[in-house]
């Protein structure tokens, strides 16, 4: 992997890569990240949490109004739910809330759906571009810490992560470690070892 910065050529032909854009027919970064040329991998180094159509976020009650919800979901745009998508749900301030981003307006008001109250766990929070490695390729990071530690385990594209479970502090470490280390490679076998050292078992057996 090699460092990147925004504006620097990272392949001379259009590929979609994540945080990256097209101009002619040449691929550029849009973000200080680390640059896999191997797999086309572009890892965001620094930056706040854009919401995006689809995102699932773990958002925090902190206005109740009587159309719904003001949601704090640790980006410079808030969140809304209207009540109206809440069903016969009602939520109180402080409440730890799993949602979907419906839309981003064309003044960055956030509309969230699919609400889904989440009860006496922890939250950690990690910056956002870190979440993909959290999750890893097809959720393979994030199912061998729940397989691990046997814990319920909410993660936000936003940075926000629930956590409910007897090792939820061995979860947490897990987490953090990543975040730490997530410019590095080999990180995955680094994040299995520590588990079985843990807690003797990385397969949920």
């Amino acid at each position: 992997m090699r460092i990147v910065v925004p504006g620097e050529m990272i392949a001379d032909s259009p590929k979609e890569i994540s945080y990256a854009y097209i101009d002619g027919d040449k691929t550029y970064s849009s973000v200080v990240g680390l640059f896999s040329e191997q797999d086309l991998r572009l890892i965001p180094l620094q930056g706040p949490y854009v919401p995006i159509t689809e995102d699932v976020v773990v958002g925090v009650v902190e206005d109740v109004k009587f159309a719904g919800y003001n949601m704090d979901i640790t980006s410079p745009y808030k969140g809304f739910l209207l009540a109206k998508e809440c069903g016969r749900e009602q939520f109180d301030l402080g409440d730890i809330v799993l949602a979907k981003v419906r839309d981003v307006d064309e003044v960055k008001n956030v509309n969230l759906i699919e609400p889904r109250k989440l009860l006496n766990g922890e939250i950690i929070e990690i910056s956002s571009v870190k979440v993909p490695r959290v999750i890893g390729k097809k959720s393979s990071m994030l199912e061998m810490i729940k397989a691990a530690t046997k814990c319920e385990i909410h993660v936000g594209k936003n940075g926000r992560i629930w956590i409910k479970g007897q090792n939820s502090a061995t979860a947490t470490r897990a987490i953090l470690k990543i975040e730490k280390e997530a410019h590095t490679d080999g990180l995955t076998d680094r994040i299995g070892a520590f588990l079985k050292e843990q807690t003797g078992d990385i397969n949920g057996q």
